[in-house]
């Protein structure tokens, strides 16, 4: 996943990298081609160009270079180069080369600022993001968190994993907005699954508990926006691993990935998201679905669904699934995410995964069971 990154990154700045020599290059082609044309107004720009994507003493070069070329121009022109406008030319030309080390300094200090804030924002979305056993009985899981690019803010994402009496419990889920205000909710609506998942006996229970948290951190906001809300799916595989129960809260449906095929898990009748429960009734609807040995279950939050390309189409995490993939959640998890970076240059949204894969039966065959709700 970073090296697909790196490689978006590196097609984001070629082109800005280009075009002061660029410049000098076009000026050259000029000169030859017609020489009454003044070219020291396009060296001129060279330096300024130069500045937000070069270093401080790249920037000084590339200044120096076009001194240089405005100099050997008007040399092949006329042997009297100290003349009245190659003068006024060449300290322009300084001037603008001082003044775009200058703005490098500025450009320098100000990406240092926003990189460091991007930094911090990811540490502390980590740190509020509980660690997932790699590991339980029956069951490997993987987890992917991959904060914007675009973004200094703390995120809202969410997943947390409980192997209970009454199976494993996990949630997944995306606070709407960012900062402060998501990060409370978050933490809000991790304690509550935290003990909920421990100590009540059906799903339902543990995403009424959610619920009532989530309005009461609303409720106790006097500046909270009434349309704040939480997109969440959680999902309880039971204890002999042979099923799962699913509950959607207005989230991306889950994807079953075995056999080559992937099914998208949609709820059979939709739900509001957590925080607008009063508008709904009190029953949560929840969904059984078979696991099949080897089969993995992959859960996102939108902003790997909701990423665009050039183009503006969204990002189609099924291609990248279907076919020959290792019953492994963590191979299954990089297949869909190096997919997701060839797809888009940047990610508009913070993106969490997390998959678990039903471990294949000691001694037997994976199964061939059909998915059915």
């Amino acid at each position: 996943m970073q090296r697909y990154q790196r490689e978006k990154r590196f097609r984001r700045i070629a082109w800005p990298r280009a075009l002061p020599p660029a410049v000098i290059v076009v000026a050259v082609v000029v000169d030859l081609a017609w020489p009454p044309f003044n070219t020291f107004p396009l060296l001129a720009t060279v330096s300024v160009t130069a500045a937000p994507v070069y270093s401080l003493a790249r920037t000084v070069t590339s200044g120096g270079v076009a001194l240089l070329t405005g100099w050997l121009l008007a040399f092949r022109e006329s042997e009297e180069v100290i003349s009245r406008p190659n003068v006024i030319g060449f300290t322009t030309l300084v001037t603008l080369t001082v003044v775009a080390a200058f703005l490098n300094r500025i450009f320098a200090r100000e990406r240092e600022q926003l990189r460091t804030s991007r930094q911090v924002a990811e540490t502390v979305q980590r740190a509020m993001l509980p660690t997932v056993p790699e590991r339980v009985p029956g069951l490997a899981l993987a987890t992917r968190y991959q904060a914007a690019q675009e973004e200094a803010l703390i995120g809202g994402d969410l997943y947390a994993v409980h192997d209970t009496p009454h199976g494993l419990r996990m949630v997944i889920g995306d606070v709407r907005g960012k900062g402060t205000r998501s990060a409370t909710l978050v933490n809000a609506l991790l304690g509550a699954f935290h003990a909920a998942a421990l100590q009540t006996p059906d799903l339902p229970s543990v995403v009424q508990a959610a619920e009532i948290q989530v309005q009461d951190v609303k409720a106790r906001d006097e500046d909270a926006p009434y349309e704040d809300f939480v997109t969440a799916v959680f999902v309880e595989i039971l204890p002999d691993r042979s099923a799962l129960r699913m509950a959607n809260r207005g989230h991306p449906p889950p994807l079953l990935v075995h056999g080559g095929r992937v099914t998208a898990l949609e709820p059979k009748e939709p739900s509001l998201p957590l925080g607008l429960g009063d508008l709904a009734g009190p029953v949560v609807p929840v969904d059984r679905y078979e696991l099949p040995p080897g089969a993995t279950l992959v859960l996102f939050t939108d902003g790997i669904v909701e990423a665009r390309d050039g183009t503006g189409a969204f990002f189609d995490p099924v291609p990248p699934l279907t076919g020959p993939l290792p019953a492994d959640p963590g191979a299954v998890l990089d297949a869909m995410l190096a997919a997701l970076f060839r797809h888009t240059d940047e990610l508009e949204d913070d993106a969490a995964a997390l998959a678990v894969t039903r471990l294949p039966d000691e001694g037997g065959e994976e199964s061939g069971a059909a998915v059915r709700p």
